[in-house]
């Protein structure tokens, strides 16, 4: 393998490198585009993915300045040659792009181009979208090394694609997930509290005159009532803060929900994290913060403790996530035989469907630790 030949195969592994490390679609797109044009020393590049109505739900370019683009108006419909790559995989290579018998000619502020080559991003049989690539910088055109590079990345970035898709339809998910976890804790919790505080209210009031003494009773329980109802809807606002894993990290997204709950709840609640946060990737980190928050709400609405500790620490190939709390504790296997699970079978699913486990100690009188052991890094040990 000659020195070129080397350093080929190192940008190529570096682009399909930098195709995979990302899960939005458009990142995705992005990496696709500066790859293929760095790789075939192209003066332009574009991809499009189709969208159902006879255009492109996404349509991104290199090469092009700001005013070319505002100039060229809106984004190409699916119609000549751009038609043609949808609906045929196989690759399209020409020395000038105008002597295609199904060019329909460029928009009048669009840069002259010759030299063509058009690949369509297909997997398992389906063509996700297409890359263009104009205007070979070296002299020569496009060659067939350059379509056999191209192709390569394209079927990458077809995986990329797909994975970006899932990725985010899962957070999708993950959303209504969350939607429903709420509507559940403000049915159960709240909705049940407010029920009983109108009937000990229309008590209270009917013995006002013919037994005062059972009237401050009620009205008491009304008072506390009250104040339960506060606490639960003060933990469902505190789920409802936006969290931006892919901003903060795990480590920061943990310390604002910790100092939230500490801010309105009566236990001391403290995070511990390492100086640097253990390495792990998007989908873990989401699972890891969603496990916590479901083990805090627990433990605050359950188990009346005065103390909660989160930590989250590596150890030899694995990250952990523990929180323990010193409330009551109960019989964990009881309890799941009894089905009152307590969020133990959402937690052990989101745990599973990202390479972990939850184990779960507790007993009653003793507190409660629920720990999440994860893989680190981005590898599916």
């Amino acid at each position: 393998m000659t020195r070129s030949d080397r350093a080929e195969l190192r940008e190529v592994s570096a682009a399909v490198l930098a195709v995979t490390a990302h899960l939005s679609v458009r990142d995705v797109l992005r990496t696709i585009l500066s790859a293929a044009q760095r790789l075939v020393d192209a003066r332009y590049a574009a991809i499009g993915v189709p969208d159902r109505k006879g255009s492109f739900a996404e349509f991104l370019a290199v090469g092009l300045t700001d005013e070319q683009w505002r100039e060229i108006g809106p984004v190409p419909r699916r119609h000549g040659l751009l038609g043609d790559l949808l609906c045929d995989p196989e690759p399209v290579r020409l020395d000038d792009v105008r002597t295609h018998p199904h060019f329909s000619g460029f928009p009048s502020a669009h840069p002259p181009m010759t030299g063509f080559l058009g690949i369509p991003v297909v997997y398992d049989g389906e063509i996700l979208g297409e890359l263009f690539l104009a205007d070979k910088c070296a002299p020569g055109g496009f060659t067939e090394d350059d379509e056999e590079l191209a192709r390569l990345l394209a079927g990458h970035a077809a995986i990329a694609i797909v994975n970006a898709r899932l990725y985010e339809r899962s957070r999708e998910l993950s959303i209504v997930e969350e939607r429903q976890r709420i509507a559940r804790e403000l049915h159960d919790a709240v909705t049940q509290k407010l029920f009983s505080l109108r009937l000990t209210a229309e008590a209270a009031t009917a013995l006002l005159d013919t037994d005062p003494p059972r009237a401050a009773e009620e009205l008491a329980t009304v008072k506390r009532l009250a104040a339960d109802v506060a606490d639960e809807m003060r933990a469902v606002v505190a789920g409802l803060v936006p969290t931006d894993l892919a901003g903060d990290g795990l480590c920061t997204a943990l310390r604002k929900q910790v100092e939230l709950l500490d801010r309105v709840h009566a236990p001391r609640i403290r995070v511990t994290t390492e100086t640097e946060c253990p390495l792990l990737r998007a989908d873990r980190q989401e699972a890891a913060y969603r496990i916590a928050q479901e083990a805090l709400h627990n433990a605050l609405r359950h188990a009346a403790p005065t103390r909660i500790d989160v930590t989250l620490r590596s150890r030899a190939g694995t990250v952990e996530l523990s929180i323990v709390d010193d409330g009551t504790g109960f019989d964990a296997r009881a309890a799941e035989m009894a089905g009152r699970r307590l969020g133990l079978v959402s937690m052990r699913e989101r745990a599973r469907a990202v390479g972990g486990r939850i184990e779960l100690d507790s007993s009653a009188g003793r507190g409660t630790t629920v720990r999440l052991v994860l893989p680190d890094g981005d590898d599916d040990r």
